[in-house]
């Protein structure tokens, strides 16, 4: 895969990561139980997390995404929370180098401008889903219309206060 296209790729689930983690939190859709991305806990974080207060929260919400999914789906399929190892290092060395590039926290202001960002990473269509829901497999993840349809179905069961949760397998 060319370099650039491998960015691109990465990019994107990272967004994915950022704006889902953000809106299934307790304050927004409340799938998980968390709070990282309120107002009240930077603050909390800052003094331990200095200079990397928004990476601890990235981690934070997607740790949590990942628990509630495994939670919610047979154990060895994939979702965009738990990859494969090589994509997992590979998504973990982009964060750390480009935190400040990564997160724009304009596009968590709220549950709105959120899931209107989302809507604009998707760049897909999906139907209506809920629960579980088998989109490929994960050989076919970099595929940009995989992509698409899995932020399409967060993006609609978020937004219509239902759980729909789309997987990969191997």
């Amino acid at each position: 895969m060319v370099l650039s296209e491998q960015s691109t790729f990465m990019r994107r689930i990272i967004a994915l990561r950022y704006l889902v983690g953000f809106l299934g939190e307790k304050s927004q859709c409340n799938w998980w139980p968390t709070s990282f991305y309120e107002t009240s806990s930077i603050r909390f974080l800052e003094p331990v997390f200095s200079r990397t207060a928004p990476l601890a929260q990235y981690h934070g919400a997607v740790e949590a995404a990942r628990r509630f999914h495994d939670e919610n789906l047979s154990v060895g399929s994939f979702h965009i929370f738990r990859l494969p190892e090589e994509i997992e290092q590979d998504l973990h060395e982009m964060v750390q180098a480009q935190l400040l590039e990564l997160f724009d926290p304009g596009l968590i202001v709220d549950r709105a401008s959120a899931l209107n960002a989302l809507s604009k990473v998707s760049n897909g269509a999906a139907g209506e889903a809920v629960g579980p829901v088998l989109v490929g497999k994960i050989d076919e993840l970099r595929a940009s219309a995989l992509l698409d349809k899995i932020g399409a179905i967060y993006q609609i069961a978020l937004s219509s206060d239902t759980h729909a949760l789309p997987y990969l397998v191997a």
